[in-house]
């Protein structure tokens, strides 16, 4: 808790779901928060029970408004809100476009405006939500996994380059979550993710034990470690494991 106490601290994709299990575990660490969501009213509420302050609007060009919200300076960003749309390459172009937005670009945009603070005074902390469907896939979503793949890629990027500078970064990489999203995932979700789903507060406690000990990769359930291993190590036959998983879905639809 100590690492939080005081400092800055921004939540996007808040106002319920793993943003709003985050921006609680903050501000009960003493952090002072600034709840960020499209929704108003939800970022509203969030906030008016923990304290924080609430920053509603576009993820993408959160950083100055809630700066200013903060006293001016912002030291923790949680990059959190996200989209999951369906769909293979016959989805429309908009899903891919806004999955894009979202996923990555809201990421980059936010680094855009923090590294040069962060970069000044040797610290930062940038938590990026990204979803085990960034280290494997997710079936019935290319936008989702394509999307979740660049978020992990652009978090070791930041992770890489930075480290040396003061500037930690986390990627949050959990399966299923029971949140609205998941409900959202139909049978895919039901399939693949559902039997195994843990609670938003789960994700917020893995994190922060992740921040403790200093690891870029936060993996609520420790069992995606060995799919990525597997993954990694033998692809045909994690390829084919995946593809019974897309078959037994297809004979259920």
């Amino acid at each position: 808790m100590g690492i939080v106490r005081d400092t800055g601290v921004v939540v996007t994709g808040a106002g319920g779901g793993i943003g709003a299990a985050l921006a609680r575990r903050f501000a009960a660490g003493g952090a002072r928060v600034v709840v960020n969501d499209l929704d108003a009213a939800k970022a509203e509420a969030v906030a008016a029970e923990i304290g924080a302050t609430a920053v509603p609007g576009d993820a993408s060009d959160v950083v100055e408004a809630a700066r200013e919200a903060l006293g001016g300076r912002v030291d923790v960003y949680c990059a959190n809100a996200g989209v999951a749309p369906s769909g293979g390459p016959e989805a429309e172009e908009d899903l891919w476009e806004t999955a894009w937005d979202v996923n990555v670009m809201a990421h980059v945009r936010a680094a855009r405006k923090l590294l040069p603070e962060w970069l000044d005074r040797g610290s930062g902390r940038f938590v990026s939500t990204v979803s085990a469907a960034g280290l494997l896939t997710m079936l019935g979503s290319a936008p989702y996994s394509v999307s979740k793949h660049a978020a992990l890629a652009f978090a070791e990027w930041l992770s890489l380059t930075y480290r040396h500078c003061g500037i930690d970064v986390h990627a949050i990489c959990p399966q299923g979550v029971r949140t609205d999203m998941l409900r959202g995932t139909g049978p895919a979700g039901d399939l693949v993710l559902v039997p195994t789903a843990i609670e938003p507060a789960q994700v917020a406690d893995a994190l922060f034990e992740g921040m403790a000990a200093g690891r870029f990769l936060i993996l609520p359930h420790p069992e995606v470690a060995d799919y990525y291993a597997a993954r990694a190590t033998d692809p045909d036959r994690w390829l084919r494991g995946m593809n019974h998983l897309q078959r037994k879905l297809e004979e259920e639809l």
